[in-house]
């Protein structure tokens, strides 16, 4: 099967590279070869996808069986696609965002049938909108669109919060970090590699032709586990200072939108339409595993660990005028 991914090196899309090789599938990657991330075994074609009529001439020399685009986040990206791979892939994977079902969740668990409406994130609804364009194209042209969404998906490299790396810092030295609500909300975080299994499990799968997957790991943990076990590499308990959504939102528009539209509430997921296609789709690494990980690598890669000191300056002042 020869397959390629527009990407193919970021969090998510890199174990999903890794195991294609693995699994001895022709994986090529069409991106502008920049990326820190090198994966063994994989065919590089450099192209711009944002330049349409660039991509067009350098794609046509070749034959793919299935096509994924991990970095698709609005219309135009995807008619891009459709223009590029209508007639001549067997398979198109879009790359949506489980951030789209509906916020707050009506109903636990979510499924693939929960209806999408996030009205607090843009990136969320434009995910939608590219999933609404897809189907018209699959229901009337036959375009051979396969949905994937992914939830909250880590790897090594990513501190599992919006303000990444610099709260990891805030941990290790002891000192106060904001965590929205009480703490309490349950979440679901998926290891990469995890991931990867549920989907290279789809490529090539003519029954997964039209339909939509979410792909997520089935342990739930509340925000101040997240935390305290990120803390616990460190020796330490998670020095918390719990504040509002609504209020964390009026300092971090961006982080606002994160909260309200997805983070803030607790999730559920059914995962038994992948497991159904995808019976070796069974997640096995712990977030408890994951966070250790996670930790250890920072340690081993201080160049990597970089402190925003915008979000320092936000959390310093949520700090000061909640705490009054």
């Amino acid at each position: 099967m020869k397959v390629l991914f527009i990407g193919g090196t970021g969090i998510i899309s890199s174990a999903c590279s890794a195991l294609a090789v693995k699994q001895g599938i022709e994986l090529f990657h069409f991106n502008r070869g920049k990326s820190h991330r090198k994966i063994e075994g994989v065919i590089t074609i450099t192209g711009d996808i944002r330049n349409p009529a660039e991509a067009r001439k350098i794609l046509d020399g070749y034959e793919f069986d299935v096509a994924v685009n991990w970095i698709s986040f609005v219309p135009e990206h995807v008619k891009t696609d459709v223009s590029l791979f209508q007639g001549r892939v067997s398979q198109y994977i879009f790359i949506s965002s489980a951030s789209a079902y509906r916020k707050p969740v009506d109903k636990l668990p979510i499924t693939e049938e929960t209806p999408l409406d996030n009205p607090y994130w843009r990136y969320s609804r434009d995910k939608k909108t590219c999933e609404e364009y897809l189907m018209r194209r699959y229901r009337e042209n036959g375009f051979p669109v396969t949905i994937v969404r992914p939830s909250h998906t880590y790897d090594n490299t990513l501190v599992p919060t919006d303000w990444g790396y610099t709260v990891l810092d805030r941990i290790k030295r002891g000192k106060k970090i904001v965590v929205h609500g009480d703490g309490t909300s349950l979440w679901v975080l998926t290891h990469h590699r995890d991931f990867a299994v549920g989907f290279n499990g789809l490529l090539g799968k003519k029954q997964a032709v039209g339909q939509t997957y979410h792909i997520t790991s089935d342990e739930l943990l509340p925000w101040n586990r997240i935390y305290g076990l990120l803390a616990r590499e460190y020796g330490r308990e998670p020095d918390m200072l719990h504040v509002p959504s609504e209020v964390i939102a009026r300092y971090d528009e961006r982080m606002g939108a994160s909260l309200l539209g997805d983070k803030a509430h607790s999730v559920v997921f059914d995962n038994s339409k992948i497991k159904a296609l995808v019976p070796e789709f069974n997640p096995q690494i712990s977030y408890e595993q994951g966070a250790r990980e996670l930790v250890a690598w920072y340690e081993a890669h201080p160049e990597y660990g970089t402190v925003d000191p915008m979000v320092n300056n936000i959390i310093e002042r949520i700090i000061n005028d909640y705490s009054r």
